[in-house]
């Protein structure tokens, strides 16, 4: 594994550093093809966003563009992951009144999926655990991971790749590391994660490319029912793409072709590798 820690190549940070301590920063993880992190533009707009709505004095964009490009151009197929924590401070909640924010950069093996849950689909189901509200923190990719690192222990019990991740109040939001959609009648529908859930850049790039293309995009509640009577599931991120969904529990899909099509464009654009 390759590291950058505020620009220097090694993996140490201080134990007294907020992120550890609290989980108190922002992070983006990113697919690297042909040493090129890939949509990055997008991931860093999204890493600006998340430090301003913490206040946390987000890293220039133009050093991390080139600490990433310095890391990742050794690397054929490869996910770069940058974290920006709050900073080092003492013990305590409380903010310190003089903080200097810690970058940190790590570049990861991809993982090598089966080609057949993108040819083919996956199967999936719907979570036991539950996704917490807290509209303060919605939409952030933040450092506060814990619900996603139960979720993926449940799921990995399962012989799923990818779970249906519900609100307390039964309502869809997410995978446990993907955003979902689904389409009914040629609509597409994603759901609303103004109270939970974590807002995708392939997400953003899908609602952008549909409503662009005219075709109707619609972000709302959805309750697992609706999925039982979906057209098509699937679920996207940056690193796994398009993932389209076979069947959900005992109810199987009809077909699969919106999520191909998607695939196949994001690919052609670079916004997600191609398998």
């Amino acid at each position: 594994m390759d590291a950058l820690v505020n620009g220097e190549p090694g993996g140490v940070i201080s134990i007294h550093d907020r992120g550890l301590q609290f989980g108190d920063g922002v992070f983006e993880t990113i697919a690297v093809q042909s040493g090129e992190p890939l949509c990055r533009e997008a991931h860093f707009a999204r890493l600006e966003a998340g430090c301003r709505h913490l206040s946390i004095a987000c890293p220039d964009r133009n050093l991390l563009e080139h600490e990433a490009l310095q890391l990742c151009r050794a690397h054929e197929a490869a996910v770069l992951k940058i974290v920006v924590t709050r900073g080092t401070g003492g013990r305590g909640y409380g903010l310190p009144e003089e903080i200097t924010p810690n970058r940190i950069m790590t570049v990861h093996e991809r993982p090598d999926y089966p080609a057949v849950y993108y040819r083919e689909g996956i199967p999936s189901y719907i979570c036991a655990r539950r996704l917490a509200h807290q509209p303060d923190l919605a939409g952030i990719k933040h450092l506060n991971r814990l619900e996603q690192v139960l979720l993926r222990a449940e799921i990995t019990s399962t012989s799923c790749p990818e779970g249906v991740a519900l609100d307390p109040h039964g309502n869809v939001i997410e995978g446990s590391m993907s955003n979902l959609f689904m389409v009914k009648n040629g609509k597409l529908f994603t759901p609303d994660l103004s109270r939970c859930g974590v807002e995708g850049v392939i997400r953003k790039s899908i609602i952008e490319r549909y409503e662009a293309a005219g075709i109707e995009t619609g972000i709302r509640e959805i309750k697992p029912e609706e999925l039982y009577e979906a057209d098509e599931v699937f679920y996207c991120n940056s690193v796994i793409g398009v993932w389209p969904v076979r069947c959900i529990g005992n109810k199987v899909f009809n077909g699969i072709d919106t999520a191909l099509e998607i695939m196949k464009k994001l690919t052609s654009e670079n916004v997600i590798a191609g398998i």
